[in-house]
C-alpha cells in the first residue's frame, strides 16, 4: 500500500482532492538575455573559432610521415614547439567540445545527472555554466516544441517529491535550485503529455466514451473508466489531460478530475479497449445522429484545447501559471459520501466510523504493529495448544471491541506490509552488495519514500552505488526505483540501518530519519501532549518495524504503558539519573569493543567478516527536559554516539538544548518543523487514545496472560442438526466451493468470491474500509467499492422473511446472515459441541461429532486460491488456527478410540489429521503411542525411522526423543544405521 498519503495537516478533515496548486514561472529579464547572448558568443568562439583559427594560422601540426630516430634526437625548434603546443590546444578543444555536447544532451533530455568527461573538471564546469545561461531563455521555446525538448522523455518518473524536498534542506539535504527547476519540470511534463496525445492520434481512430448515468449508489468515475478501458485506474490522468477545459454538450467544462457528469463525452487514449467506446469515423455511424453531432462538435474543441494549452505554456513562461494535476480522482459527488485517498480520512464522512486517522496515515507504523500483533497471537495460540491441557486448545483470540476494534481496523486499512518488505530487502540487498565489493556502508542520515522509490541521503559522497542503485541529483543521494527494488530477494545479512524511523510526510513523500547516525542530540520542542504523541509514534515504530534486527529502545519520562508492544526491545527507566548511569557504562563498553574489533564505527561491523556481531543500536527517547547539568552530560555522551550506534531524541519545553545538533518542533496543528534543516512535514503522531487502544490489543494477546473463565466459544455457532441446513454453504477448508448460489458472470466473480471469504472468516463484522483495502491493496475509490458491495448483496440475495443476507450492524460493519455458513463454522461448532456440549455426557455423540468434523477437512484453507489474490490472509492467524483445530479433533478422536483399545481406528484418525497439520508434534506423539498399542515393533521402528528422517540435520525434538526412549529403547541403533 505505498499509495497512502497524509493530508497537509493532521487535523484537516477535507478530502484529498484539492484545487491544483500553481507553479510560478519566473520572467526572463533583459540581463538574462544579455547573459545568454554572451554565452552564445563564448561557445561559438571556443567551439568553432578556436579550431578555425588553428586550421587557418597553424595548419596541420603533426608530421606528414613516420618520424625517424634522428628526427626525435634533433634539437627542438620554435616551429616544433608551436606544433606541440597546437596539439595540446587541439586536445583541450576536443575535451571542451565533448563537455559541451554532454551538457547540452543532459539539459535537453532533462533526465539524470550529466555524464562526467574524464579529466575535464574545470572545462566541464565552464561548459555547464555557458550552456545553462544559453538555455535559460530557451526554456520558453523548448516548452512549445515537444519534439525538441521532451519528446519521449516523461518527467513524471524523474521529478520525485522526495528529491525536491531534499533539495530544499541545507546541511542535511542538497541546496535547492530555486523555482526554475520546478517550472522546467512542469513545462516538460506538459510537453510530454502533448507529445503522447499527438502520438496516440497517429495510431488509429479517435476513441470516445460517454459518461453513464448512475446505477443506484454507483457513479461513473475517471478511475473506474481507466480501470475498465485502459486496464489501470491510475491512468485516469491521461483521460483528464485529454479532456480538461473542453466544452461538453451541456456547455460546461471538465475542471477537476472528480467532477464529471452523465452525458459528458471523454476522448480516450489510443490504446483504450471496450465495447462501449465509439471510434470516429469507424463506429460513429452506429450511434444516434444526435451523438454523432456531439462527437463532431467535441472533436473540434480538442484542437482548440491543444492551442489553448500551448498558449497557456507560452503565457506561463511570461509570468502565468501552470496547474499541477491532482494525484488521484474522487468519485462523482454524492451527498453524504466523501472520497478519502490512501490514508486521508474525513472524520465527518458517513463511512469513517471513527477509525483513528493517526493509524490510517502511518503505513509503516501500522504494518509493524500489525505484524507484531499477529506474531503475538500466534505465539499465544501455540503456547495454549502445546502447553495447556484440554480447555484452551484451539482457542480463539479475544474479539476486540470499542476503541480496540477501531484501532485494529485502522491497522488493517493503513498498513503497507509490501512497502516495509521492499524497504527491508532493498537495504539488506545494498549491504550485501557492498560487502561483496569490500566496501563499507555509507553513513545514511535519512531516507525518503516516494511513490515506492527509495532515496538515501548520505552524510558525504561515497562513490557510485552498486547496481541497480543510482546516483540521485548529487553525489550524496543514492536512489532505487521501486521496480528495481522488487528484484531483491531475502538475504541473510544484518539490517544495515535499523535506526531509521518515520517522522512525517511532505506531500506524497515520507521521511525517515536515521536516529543512530545523527552527530549529536536531536531535540524536540512543543506542547507536552504533542511531544508525547510524537515520542510514542517513534517508539512504537522502532519497536515493531520490519527493517531492523535486534535493538534496545530506552524510554525515559514516558512510555511505560508501551512496553507490551515489544518487551524484548523496549525498556523503561524511571528517571534521568538512571539513564545517565546506564549510558555512561554502555558508551565505555562500546568504545572498548570497537577498538578491540578494529572498527572505526558500528557500520564497518555490520558488513564483511565481522557482521555476526551485528552491533545492534541503542536508541534513547527522553521525553522530559533534562536539567542544565544533565543536558551537558548528555551532550558529552552524544558527541561520539553516531560512531557507536547510539541515538538520542530528547524533549525540551524551551526549544533550547545544549549539544543539540538538530532541532525540531511539533505544533498543535500536527506539523513537524525544523527551520534550520528547511523541513516542514505533517508529523506522524500516536495520540494517547490510540496508544491505549493499540496496547489493549497486545495485552489481550499476551501468551503469558492467565485465561479468565472457561475456554471461549467459537465466535459463530451453527445449528448442526438436519433442521439447520443453511441457504448458502461455502467450503473453505480445501478447494473453494459455494453451494446455493449461481456463479456470477464477468470479471467481478473473483472479487465477489474473495469478499465473501473475508466476511465468512470474520463473523463479528468487517469494516467497509478493511474490505476495500483487502480486495484492492493499491487503493480504489469508494464508489467502486460500493458498487461491488451492491453486487455482493444482490448475489447473496435475501432470506424467506425478506431480510438481506448482507447487512450492516449498528457500528457500520458488514455482517452476514446466519443462513450463510462455511464449513469452517461447522467444523468449529462440531468440535465445540463434542468437547463442551452434548458430547461431554454422551460418548456415542462425541464419537459421531468428532468423526463428522474430521470428514470436513479436505486440505488447507482456500487451497486453490489464485496467485496474487487473498493477500490479506497474511494478516490473519487462521493459517495457524486451522491446523491446530484439526490436530485437536484428531487427538480427541484418537483418545476416543484408544479408550476402547481400537488402535487401528486411532491411527486412521491421526493420519487424517496429519494430512492437514503435518508439523504438529502432538499428533506424532499420539501416533507413536497408538502404534505402540498395536504391539507391532517393526511398525513402530519404521515410524521412528520416518521421524528421524523428517528431523534431518536438526535431529528429533527433545520431547519426541524422550518418548521414543520410553516406547522403543532400541530406536537409536536404527537411527545410526539409517544415518
Amino acid at each position: 500500500m505505498p499509495r497512502r498519503r497524509t493530508s497537509s495537516s493532521s487535523s484537516s478533515t477535507a478530502p484529498r482532492n484539492r484545487t491544483p496548486q500553481p507553479v510560478r514561472i519566473q520572467r526572463r529579464t533583459f540581463g538574462d538575455v544579455v547573459k545568454a547572448g554572451l554565452a552564445l558568443v563564448a561557445l561559438l568562439v571556443l567551439v568553432v573559432g578556436v579550431p578555425g583559427a588553428l586550421a587557418v594560422f597553424i595548419g596541420w601540426p603533426l608530421p606528414h610521415e613516420v618520424p625517424s630516430l634522428q628526427w626525435l634526437q634533433s634539437e627542438i625548434t620554435v616551429s616544433t614547439f608551436l606544433n606541440i603546443l597546437t596539439v595540446v590546444v587541439w586536445l583541450a578543444w576536443a575535451q571542451f567540445t565533448a563537455c559541451v555536447l554532454v551538457e547540452v544532451k543532459a539539459a535537453l533530455s532533462g533526465v539524470g545527472v550529466p555524464g562526467r568527461v574524464p579529466g575535464a573538471g574545470p572545462s566541464q564546469l565552464l561548459a555547464r555554466q555557458l550552456v545553462a545561461a544559453l538555455l535559460l531563455v530557451g526554456a520558453t521555446a523548448a516548452s512549445l516544441t515537444p519534439g525538441l525538448s521532451q519528446l519521449g522523455h516523461g518527467m513524471e518518473g524523474n521529478q520525485k517529491p522526495a528529491v525536491a524536498a531534499a533539495q530544499q534542506t541545507p546541511g542535511l539535504f542538497a541546496q535547492q535550485q530555486e523555482q526554475a527547476a520546478d517550472s522546467a519540470a512542469a513545462l516538460a511534463a506538459q510537453a510530454s503529455q502533448a507529445a503522447a496525445h499527438a502520438d496516440a492520434k497517429q495510431h488509429g481512430d479517435t476513441k470516445y466514451y460517454r459518461i453513464q448515468p448512475p446505477e443506484g449508489r454507483h457513479h461513473d468515475s475517471l478511475w473506474e473508466i481507466a480501470q475498465r478501458h485502459l486496464g489501470d485506474g491510475r491512468r485516469y490522468k491521461e483521460i483528464y489531460e485529454l479532456n480538461k477545459d473542453r466544452v461538453q454538450p451541456d456547455g460546461s467544462k471538465l475542471s477537476e478530475a472528480s467532477l464529471i457528469r452523465p452525458g459528458w463525452i471523454m476522448e480516450m487514449p489510443g490504446d483504450a479497449r471496450g465495447g462501449d467506446l465509439v471510434e470516429v469515423p469507424d463506429t460513429a455511424a452506429q450511434v444516434s445522429p444526435d451523438l454523432q453531432q456531439q462527437l463532431h462538435d467535441y472533436a473540434k474543441t480538442g484542437d482548440q484545447a491543444q492551442s489553448s494549452a500551448q498558449g497557456g505554456a507560452e503565457g506561463a513562461s511570461g509570468g502565468g501559471q501552470v496547474s499541477v494535476p491532482q494525484q488521484r480522482p474522487a468519485p462523482a459527488p454524492d451527498p453524504g459520501h466523501q472520497q478519502r485517498d490512501g490514508g486521508d480520512v474525513a472524520s465527518d464522512s458517513a463511512d469513517s466510523f471513527g477509525l483513528p486517522e493517526a493509524l490510517l496515515t502511518a503505513p509503516l507504523l501500522a504494518a509493524g504493529l500489525l505484524g507484531a500483533l499477529g506474531r503475538r497471537r500466534r505465539q499465544a495460540l501455540w503456547q495454549s495448544a502445546y502447553g495447556a491441557v484440554g480447555g484452551r486448545r484451539g482457542m480463539q483470540p479475544p474479539t476486540p471491541t470499542g476503541d480496540a476494534a477501531d484501532a485494529q481496523d485502522a491497522l488493517l486499512v493503513g498498513a503497507d506490509p509490501e512497502g516495509v518488505r521492499l524497504l527491508d530487502r532493498s537495504l539488506r540487498g545494498l549491504a550485501t552488495q557492498l560487502a561483496a565489493e569490500s566496501r563499507a556502508l555509507p553513513i545514511v542520515y535519512a531516507a525518503w519514500l516516494t511513490g515506492g522509490d527509495l532515496h538515501l541521503q548520505l552524510a558525504q559522497p561515497a562513490g557510485r552505488p552498486p547496481a541497480p542503485w543510482q546516483l540521485g541529483q548529487d553525489q550524496t543521494f543514492w536512489m532505487l526505483a521501486r521496480a528495481d527494488g522488487e528484484r531483491y530477494d531475502d538475504v541473510d545479512t544484518a539490517a544495515p540501518f535499523p535506526g531509521l524511523v518515520s517522522l512525517g510526510t511532505l506531500d506524497d513523500s515520507r521521511l525517515l530519519l536515521n536516529l543512530e547516525a545523527v552527530p549529536g542530540i536531536v531535540s524536540l520542542s512543543g506542547r507536552e501532549a504533542d511531544r508525547a504523541a510524537f515520542f510514542a509514534s517513534v517508539a512504537a515504530e522502532l519497536a515493531t518495524n520490519g527493517w531492523s534486527d535486534r535493538m534496545t529502545i530506552t524510554l525515559v519520562g514516558f512510555g511505560e504503558n508501551l512496553t507490551p508492544l515489544a518487551p524484548s526491545r523496549l525498556r523503561h527507566l524511571d528517571g534521568i539519573d538512571d539513564l545517565i548511569e546506564t549510558m555512561e557504562a554502555e558508551t565505555r563498553q562500546r568504545r572498548g569493543a570497537l577498538g578491540a574489533a578494529g572498527h572505526d564505527s558500528v557500520l564497518t561491523g555490520r558488513t564483511g567478516p565481522a557482521q555476526h556481531t551485528r552491533w545492534a543500536p541503542h536508541l534513547v527517547l527522553l521525553a522530559a527536559q533534562p536539567s542544565a547539568e544533565d543536558a551537558v552530560t548528555l551532550a558529552e555522551l552524544a558527541s561520539d554516539a553516531s560512531r557507536l550506534g547510539i541515538g538520542y531524541l530528547v524533549g525540551t519545553e524551551t526549544g533550547e538544548l545544549p549539544g543539540a545538533s538538530w532541532e525540531m518542533e511539533v505544533t498543535p496543528e500536527g506539523r513537524l518543523l525544523a527551520p534550520l534543516l528547511g523541513l516542514e512535514l505533517d508529523a506522524q503522531l500516536l495520540p494517547l487514545p490510540q496508544q491505549r487502544a493499540v496496547v489493549e490489543l497486545f495485552v489481550e494477546a499476551d501468551p503469558e496472560r492467565d485465561p479468565q473463565g472457561p475456554a471461549p466459544a467459537p465466535p459463530f455457532l451453527v445449528d448442526i442438526s438436519e433442521q439447520g441446513r443453511p441457504a448458502v454453504y461455502a467450503r473453505l477448508v480445501g478447494p473453494y466451493e459455494i453451494i446455493g448460489l449461481d456463479t456470477p458472470d464477468g470479471d467481478r466473480s473473483a472479487l465477489l468470491h474473495e469478499a465473501l471469504a473475508l466476511l465468512l472468516l470474520h463473523r463479528e463484522g468487517v469494516h467497509p474500509r478493511v474490505l476495500s483495502s483487502a480486495l484492492w491493496p493499491r487503493g480504489v475509490t469508494d464508489d467502486v467499492r460500493d458498487a461491488l458491495l451492491d453486487r455482493l448483496r444482490v448475489w447473496l440475495g435475501t432470506d424467506p422473511d425478506g431480510t438481506t443476507r448482507l447487512s450492516a450492524d449498528p457500528t457500520g460493519r458488514l455482517v452476514l446472515a446466519k443462513s450463510v455458513v462455511s464449513d469452517l463454522d461447522v467444523l468449529r461448532s462440531l468440535y465445540h459441541e463434542a468437547t463442551q456440549g452434548k458430547g461431554v455426557d454422551s460418548r456415542v455423540v462425541r464419537g459421531r461429532l468428532l468423526t463428522d468434523a474430521l470428514v470436513l477437512v479436505r486440505g488447507p484453507l482456500l487451497a486453490d486460491r489464485p496467485e496474487g489474490r487473498y493477500r490479506w490472509l497474511t494478516h490473519e492467524i487462521i493459517d495457524a488456527q486451522l491446523p491446530l483445530l484439526v490436530a485437536d479433533i484428531g487427538l480427541a478422536l484418537s483418545a476416543f478410540h484408544l479408550e476402547k483399545d481400537r488402535a487401528e481406528k486411532a491411527i486412521e484418525a491421526l493420519g487424517a489429521a496429519l494430512n492437514s497439520a503435518p508439523g504438529d508434534e502432538r499428533l506424532w506423539h499420539e501416533l507413536l503411542r497408538a502404534t505402540h498399542a498395536t504391539g507391532d515393533d517393526d511398525r513402530l521402528r519404521a515410524l521412528a525411522a520416518d521421524l528421524v528422517a523428517r528431523g534431518g540435520a536438526r535431529g528429533v525434538p527433545p520431547r519426541t526423543e524422550a518418548l521414543l526412549d520410553e516406547l522403543l529403547p532400541s530406536w537409536r541403533g536404527g537411527a545410526t544405521a539409517a544415518g
